[in-house]
């Protein structure tokens, strides 16, 4: 999975090969071709790696009922911009799968269902803050979690487009001035 996700992000998508791959993990076609069968079946195995591995990640913070809910709203952001997830390779991955979801169903529908996983736990935590569902679009948890959602696929394509300007730090400070402005009672519990 390591060496599809650095061949994309090389190579692009539809450019990346086997023979990059297997070259990349120093292992024969051979042995590549019995435990995956073809390059969609490695590609479909490795937006599945990311997404999973994303979705475990997100879900383990959003669910950890030892921390409140901003406590757990703060860290979620921290994970959003940790270096594990930002990684230049897995940013491009996730753009390379993106801009073929429209033309893949199955790449929309797995892409689409890890998005609504994290938003939906995020809107769950924002209205345990005490944000109402349907009061207006400034106090509506699913729109501030669709909101950040939308903000930070922004945030991550500027890292992987111009890096220098837009360091993970940086990322994580804008996030972080959404939410505060979205949720002020609780811009103390955002700062840590």
């Amino acid at each position: 999975m390591e060496a599809t996700m650095r061949c994309i992000s090389r190579h692009g998508l539809s450019a990346t090969t086997m023979a990059h791959i297997t070259n990349e993990a120093g292992l024969s076609t051979g042995i590549v071709n019995l435990h995956f069968g073809s390059k969609d079946t490695l590609l479909l195995a490795t937006l599945k790696y990311v997404t999973e591995e994303y979705a475990a990640g997100w879900m383990a913070i959003a669910e950890n009922l030892q921390l409140s809910p901003a406590e757990r709203v703060r860290r979620l952001v921290a994970f959003d911009f940790s270096a594990k997830i930002t990684r230049r390779d897995k940013l491009a991955v996730w753009f390379a799968f993106w801009g073929e979801a429209k033309s893949r169903p199955l790449y929309q529908k797995i892409c689409a269902s890890n998005d609504d996983l994290c938003a939906s736990a995020l809107a769950k935590l924002i209205t345990e803050m005490g944000v109402v569902q349907g009061n207006g679009p400034e106090t509506d948890a699913q729109a501030i979690a669709s909101t950040y959602a939308a903000l930070v696929d922004g945030l991550w394509l500027d890292m992987l487009l111009t890096p220098r300007q837009v360091p993970r730090q940086v990322a994580e400070q804008r996030a972080l001035n959404f939410l505060r402005g979205q949720l002020p009672a609780y811009g103390e519990c955002l700062n840590e």
